[in-house]
């Protein structure tokens, strides 16, 4: 009798046995389908900000699935005591989404309501995502309320300052900062002399642009290029730069010293460089001399190199100053040597000054006078006649 009381037994044992094994094995299976399944990865951009007591703040919540694809809950899984906030698709408040696998992702977004009242501290706020695959994950968002809330941006060069001469292109690299929680639209300007020309051009590029948008807490490098007008004077120059966004105005000024330059150019009112003239004969020229330098330009003497017996002289042989930009005129007079022949000759005028000169070099073409050609004439006619006076006197002896 005790033996079939302890066969009984030992087949209520197997049958047990047998049964957790059928449990642990669809346990498993359970378990590996749902590790089969992979999981949700539910992040955002910026899990960390300052805020200030009565902001109303905008998350963007992206997921990811590395497993098949599911229907998600979300749910906001705790607040601060007395905080609120939602789970919003589109324009609509929502609490599945639907997360496709692989390189897909959902977004959500996340609205969060700050009381006035809320005492400076440090908040957390928890999300959750839970598939219908069994996967779930969380996020939470730390929130650091403070009255100062963040810094103001910042608009700043390495190197403010710049000398060059006037024909200097200016390039100065830039920095704009926006260090507030929001994205700002900045509007970009200078307020330059009249005549200077700015532009602003993204580091790196060759656009010039007007206004740039930045999102928080991100730079952007900008190249500011500086052109001085023409015969722009001598001294500094500030050059205030702005970058006005909706909720702030940065400002910062670019110093430019422009050194002294000379230059100046000798020539005609016409801009002819030749004439003609009679061998013998004064013949008066017109000369120019502008003042293409930054600064004025103080005793310029007139010379000229001209052939052998020509004279050459001026009405104002010293100019005593050029002002920068403006233009003499001056009377030359040339006189070619009685003796010239027809022909084409060279006189070179300069204007010097101690800092600078210039030359102009005049393609002169003289020619012989009438009367010459008449005293020609009669030489020729008597030598003729003489010879002719001659045969007859004693051309039949």
């Amino acid at each position: 009798m005790n033996g079939n009381i302890f066969a009984a037994s030992g087949k209520r044992m197997t049958k047990t046995l047998a049964a957790g094994a059928v449990t642990a094995v669809m346990a498993l299976g359970l378990s590996m389908t749902a590790f089969a399944d992979g999981g949700l990865d539910i992040h955002t951009e910026y899990p960390g900000m300052t805020a200030k007591a009565g902001d109303s703040l905008t998350f963007t919540i992206d997921m990811d699935n590395s497993g098949s694809a599911c229907d998600a809950v979300l749910s906001v899984q705790s607040l601060p005591d007395g905080w609120e906030g939602y789970i919003a698709g589109g324009s609509s408040r929502i609490t599945r989404i639907h997360v496709p696998n692989g390189t897909d992702s959902a977004s959500a977004t996340f609205h969060l309501d700050i009381p006035a009242d809320t005492a400076d501290g440090s908040y957390e706020v928890v999300l959750a995502a839970q598939g219908d695959n069994a996967a779930s994950d969380t996020l939470t968002l730390y929130l650091d309320v403070d009255q100062l809330e963040v810094s103001q941006g910042d608009f700043s060069s390495e190197y403010p300052e710049q000398e060059g001469s006037a024909d200097t292109s200016f390039s100065f690299n830039a920095t704009l900062i926006n260090n507030s929680a929001a994205e700002q639209s900045y509007s970009l300007s200078a307020n330059a002399p009249d005549g200077w020309q700015v532009a602003f051009k993204p580091s790196g590029e060759s656009t010039q642009v007007a206004s740039l948008s930045l999102e928080p807490a991100v730079s952007q490098g900008l190249t500011i290029t500086v052109t001085p007008p023409n015969n722009v004077e001598a001294g500094e120059y500030t050059i205030p730069c702005s970058a006005i966004s909706a909720d702030e105005s940065l400002n910062m000024e670019l110093l430019v010293k422009v050194t002294e330059s000379y230059d100046i150019t000798l020539s005609t009112p016409d801009g002819l460089l030749s004439f003609d003239t009679t061998a013998g004969k004064e013949k008066d020229l017109t000369l120019t001399v502008t003042n293409n330098s930054n600064v004025a330009v103080e005793h310029v003497n007139l010379t000229a190199s001209a052939p052998t017996d020509w004279n050459v002289s001026f009405d104002t042989p010293t100019i005593d100053v050029v002002e920068a930009g403006a233009t003499v005129e001056v009377s030359a007079h040339v006189t070619p040597s009685s003796e010239a022949l027809t022909g084409d000759y060279v006189v070179t005028f300069t204007a010097d000054a101690s800092e600078v000169s210039d030359s102009a070099e005049f393609r002169v073409a003289v020619e012989t006078s009438v009367l010459w050609g008449f005293a020609a004439i009669l030489i020729i006619a008597a030598l003729l006649a003489g010879i002719g006076y001659v045969f007859r006197k004693y051309g039949r002896r």
